[in-house]
């Protein structure tokens, strides 16, 4: 099949799904409501229906893009894991060509030029810098340099919400700005969870992740203190205007996360890990949710 991209199978539906795939969809998502959420709880005059789309759509692309450019830059160690040599350009379902940079590229530049002019400056400046530090500051200059890659690629999460909110008012106030502080405490108990549960795929991989430099055990602490950490700062936005709906959400899916990472610090497993990996996804969707409906209230 002469195309930029090389399939094992001819049929359009397995084509769609690899491509669609590569973009990492499901992360995609979940950054684009956090923009969204950022946009609500941001007090200002409100988006037309067309710049909600923009904004919703120019986040999920630029998070899409950084997600292929990350499989792109790994495809060559991608195999030593059991979670990620599935992927298609280790398979060779997908060929490794350099076009795909071009596309990568050209998305991402879309995503930006389209956010800057239907929304503002700072809008598109955040939401490049989203994409950037997942595809370049964590994936190319940490990832496989220092434990602390996904502390600071956590970044990228918080720039969606900073995004949102100066799609709204370019002054950025304090509860997107704490919000954001949110996101950011909250990559490193999520992703520290899942990599004690995949630790042995890591090691062997070679990426310093937190287990693998210190181990289960400490990692396992770490994750509690980091989690206790999260849940404090969540509660930060009901001094700076959130109401009763956040502050429920923030001590339910908080309450529920820290009781995961306990069972995880005093009895380090996999089924514990991944138990603590699943409330962080639970405090996560529980404090939007809460945000989301707080500030449509409002």
């Amino acid at each position: 099949m002469n195309t930029t991209v090389a399939v094992a199978s001819r049929r359009p539906a397995g084509l769609a799904r690899e491509v669609l795939g590569l973009f990492k969809l499901r992360i995609g998502v979940m950054i684009m409501i956090t923009a969204l959420v950022g946009m609500v709880v941001t007090p200002g005059a409100s988006l037309s229906l067309a710049q909600v789309l923009v904004l919703a759509l120019s986040v999920l692309v630029a998070s899409g893009a950084a997600g292929a450019y990350n499989q792109y830059y790994e495809h060559n160690v991608d195999h030593l894991m059991a979670r990620t040599r599935g992927r298609p350009f280790v398979t060779g379902r997908l060929r490794h060509s350099p076009l795909w940079l071009l596309l990568i590229g050209g998305l991402l530049a879309g995503a930006v030029a389209a956010a800057w002019w239907s929304l503002n400056a700072q809008a598109a400046l955040y939401n490049f810098l989203g994409a950037f530090f997942y595809a370049v500051v964590y994936t190319v200059w940490l990832k496989r340099r220092s434990w602390l890659n996904i502390v600071i690629g956590g970044l990228a999460g918080s720039f969606a919400v900073l995004a949102g909110a100066a799609a709204v008012d370019p002054q950025l106030g304090p509860l997107p700005l704490l919000l954001a502080l949110v996101l950011f405490l909250w990559t490193p108990p999520h992703f520290w969870s899942l990599a004690i549960a995949n630790r042995g795929d890591y090691a062997a991989a070679g990426v310093p992740m937190l287990p693998v430099v210190v181990g289960p055990e400490r990692a396992a602490r770490v994750v509690l203190h980091s989690t206790v950490a999260l849940v404090v700062a969540s509660l930060l936005p009901a001094f700076f205007g959130a109401g009763p709906i956040y502050l429920a959400g923030a001590v339910a899916g908080g309450g529920y996360f820290i009781v995961k990472a306990w069972r995880l610090a005093r009895a380090p497993s996999r089924p514990t890990a991944m138990g603590s990996f699943f409330a962080s996804l639970v405090q996560l969707s529980l404090l939007l949710a809460a945000a989301t409906v707080d500030g449509l209230m409002r």
